[in-house]
């Protein structure tokens, strides 16, 4: 059974070797923190993504307007958003940042699978304000630089870095990082397999070194909200049940009002 984690990592570098990312056009710069908007949020902190597919669900949404659903994520009370900008594995495009970018004042999160430099310098030039990292990838070698040179090399940018985790070892080694957020992804990126309870066992058996923890995948309720609040995340990252929704403002207020 082969590996996603690896197929990820290989495609990746091909979009970097085709030059995909060169095409990323100029946005304007918002200065705003998705960490300081969750810290500020009063309700659950929720960062809505833009996504059209994914390898483990196909296709969720067609014909996308970025703008109009960064809106509609926006009006629903989204503290920021995550815009899928890889496109060989996730549907995603370069666009679909700029137009949302181009819509909405909220902080945006580049998510995609980062192998370069390259691409955080696209994160920079299209008006993200974050960016997202997999210690995995490091971890495997997939990467040449170190987790920190990429963490500071998004910092001198001025883009903040929410570095994702999927295990004990590799949450211990991102908390003591220079990360501003840590992730805890649900799904294993090697199986595909979901299960929220990854974020309440690694959370139960390790202290977070006083960083914000972002729960990722597999949130498809309020009561997974919850479950995953008392467990110990601060902020939560959802897509497909958004993008998924025929009211994708209301999707998102429902999430956002969770209790």
């Amino acid at each position: 059974m082969r590996d996603y984690l690896d197929v990820l990592a290989r495609v990746a570098q091909i979009n970097v070797d085709d030059e995909y990312y060169d095409q990323a056009q100029p946005s304007e710069r918002i200065h705003v923190s998705l960490k300081q908007a969750i810290l500020n949020c009063k309700a659950a902190p929720v960062i809505s993504e833009i996504k059209a597919a994914s390898p483990s669900a196909g296709v969720i949404r067609s014909n996308i307007d970025a703008g109009e659903i960064a809106k509609a994520m926006q009006r629903g009370g989204a503290t920021g958003l995550s815009v899928l900008t890889e496109p060989r594995q996730f549907s995603g495009s370069l666009e679909a940042l700029a137009q949302a970018r181009g819509a909405v004042k909220l902080p945006i999160l580049m998510k995609d699978i980062i192998v370069s430099p390259v691409q955080i310098q696209s994160a920079y030039k299209m008006g993200a304000n974050a960016v997202l990292l997999i210690q995995a990838l490091f971890d495997r070698g997939y990467i040449e630089k170190s987790v920190d040179e990429m963490i500071l090399g998004a910092h001198l940018l001025g883009l903040e870095v929410l570095l994702e985790t999927h295990t004990k070892a590799e949450f211990c080694s991102a908390v003591t990082s220079g990360a501003d957020l840590v992730g805890i992804n649900n799904r294993n990126l090697s199986t595909l397999k979901v299960d929220l309870g990854v974020t309440k066992r690694i959370l139960a058996e390790n202290g977070s070194n006083g960083k914000l923890v972002v729960s990722e995948s597999g949130i498809n309720t309020t009561a997974d909200i919850e479950f995953l609040k008392q467990a110990g995340a601060r902020a939560f990252l959802i897509g497909s049940a958004i993008m998924s929704s025929s009211d994708i403002e209301q999707k998102v207020k429902e999430f956002v009002n969770a209790k």
